[in-house]
């Protein structure tokens, strides 16, 4: 079995172009039979790229390139260096460590990017195979730097931490890069440390390299036209077959038999048909969901004092529902946060599909009245579509911080957590930044912008279709014409402005 390591997806602009579906499809369409994502310092895209990958019958292999702190590097004297190093999980206990490393490098050691500590690593190695990395590694930055011994010794510790540590090569046009490889190989040869053959893959196809250049202009606000901006060594950082792998390893072969090794050794298996749903306290021999029905019928006397068959039924109706869907946790956990904050008078409200249900009135989790409005329950909650619940609350700003406590005491800090979202480049977006970054001018960029329609879901192939006038200037204009198909090839891709220089 061959395998690409190395790869990294959209959740970073500067780390590549990489979109997730395409990629795990060219994967398959190139006859590979497993693929890992490592992205700089974050795990964003891994459950995507999980699950894609299983659906296309890839062996997904789940890690990251995290930030290791230099020693004595602890962000004083504007000390910003940090090490490369790979992290691949074998299985779930390596992928608990991966997340634990990772969210450590955020909260506890962050300095311009989260990085962890060789402690942190030693704290959590069991379940990781590691490798060297890039340049950028500890290893490889040494031996450039000529510290043969210290790079012998950092080696040593890597193989001794983890057990199944490899040494990285890579194969690209790059003077240091050839010369550290001679160095990793003979070093692998002395220390009894394996190499590996690796892939450092920022775009997909070849012909993607000049927009991949385009949008590292985007990321540190430079342009093409700027000789001192961070840019690629060349053009090959494209997804390589498995032929043109094997011929540019073809002096040591054990490198590439090392990548299936790997593969094999990467088993994660990560459940999503079980629900981990929190308990809330309850008393004694009742379950979730006659704790929660007792509850409602509780309330049922107090919101609808002249109760209605009709309002009976209802109530019946929604609680058998939530007992086949057993989302009875869900219900009691919302219901015990609206309980601490209407005991505080915190000021909340509650929108969407949710207001259609009579047992969040009757929890007085909302003052809506779905019998009184008419509201549809099947548009919340329904035995067909059997997913989790979604009430969407909302909280007065300058309290929320008292409500992030109290969930953290009472369901414990470590399963509490804040999502994050992603801005990806509309239409209009892509065409600004890809204008500035090929230096156009911003009245000709916003006059082509300005045509695009306003629409929902509205897209450039969209928008030249319903302007006649985009259309026109699309085909006249060489300058326009270049500006929309570069803007056509980064539309949809995550935007994170985030100063990641590549390796």
């Amino acid at each position: 079995m061959f395998t690409h390591l190395h790869v990294h997806t959209e959740y970073s602009l500067l780390d590549g172009m990489c979109r997730i579906t395409q990629l795990v499809a060219r994967a398959k369409e190139l006859g590979m039979g497993s693929l890992a994502i490592t992205d700089h310092g974050v795990m964003y895209g891994v459950i995507q790229f999980y699950q894609e990958a299983r659906k296309a019958g890839l062996k997904p292999i789940i890690g990251c390139e995290v930030y290791v702190a230099g020693k004595g590097n602890n962000g004083e004297n504007g000390n910003r260096n940090n090490y490369h190093l790979i992290l691949l999980a074998k299985d779930q206990t390596g992928y608990r460590n991966l997340i634990q490393l990772t969210t450590k490098a955020h909260l506890d050691n962050f300095y311009y990017k989260p990085r962890v500590t060789r402690e942190t690593l030693k704290e959590h190695h069991e379940g990781l195979v590691a490798l060297s990395a890039c340049l950028a590694g500890e290893i490889p930055s040494l031996l450039l730097a000529g510290r043969q011994d210290d790079a012998r010794m950092a080696a040593l510790w890597y193989k001794e931490t983890f057990g199944d540590f490899y040494l990285e090569i890579q194969r690209h046009p790059i003077a240091e890069l050839e010369t550290v490889n001679q160095h990793l190989i003979a070093m692998g040869k002395e220390l009894g440390i394996p190499l590996v053959a690796t892939n450092d893959t920022h775009y997909i196809y070849k012909e993607d390299a000049p927009t991949h250049d385009l949008l590292l202009c985007v990321g540190t606000n430079t342009t093409v036209n700027d000789e001192k901006r961070i840019k690629m060594a060349g053009d090959y950082f494209y997804l390589k077959s498995k032929e043109e792998m094997a011929e540019m390893y073809q002096d040591i072969p054990e490198a590439i038999e090392n990548t299936g090794v790997i593969a094999e050794m990467c088993n994660l298996k990560i459940d999503f048909g079980r629900l981990h749903l929190p308990e809330i306290d309850r008393p004694k021999g009742k379950s979730p969901f006659e704790y929660l029905s007792g509850l409602c019928h509780e309330g049922l006397s107090k919101f609808y004092p002249d109760t209605t068959p009709e309002i009976k039924e209802r109530l019946t109706y929604e609680l058998d529902v939530v007992d086949k869907t057993q989302f009875a946790n869900y219900f009691l956990v919302v219901w015990d946060i609206i309980s601490f904050v209407r005991s505080k008078g915190i000021a909340y409200g509650i929108r969407g599909s949710a207001a259609a249900s009579i047992m969040l009135r009757c929890l007085g989790i909302t003052e809506i009245d779905p019998i009184q409005n008419r509201l549809v329950f099947e548009r919340f909650l329904n035995i067909e579509r059997k997913e989790m619940p979604d009430i969407d609350l909302d909280f007065e700003d300058e309290r929320r911080d008292e409500i992030i406590a109290y969930v953290s005491q009472k369901y414990g800090q470590d399963h509490v957590a804040q999502i994050i979202t992603f801005g990806t480049l509309g239409a209009r977006a892509a065409l600004r930044d890809i204008g500035r970054a090929l230096g156009m001018s911003y009245g000709d960029v916003d006059r082509v912008a300005k045509l695009v329609p306003f629409a929902v879901n509205m897209t450039l192939k969209r928008a030249m279709e319903e302007s006649p006038e985009l259309s026109s200037i699309y085909h006249q204009d060489e300058i326009i014409h270049k500006l929309i198909d570069s803007a056509r090839r980064v539309e949809g891709i995550v935007r994170t402005p985030v100063p990641m220089p590549p390796g």
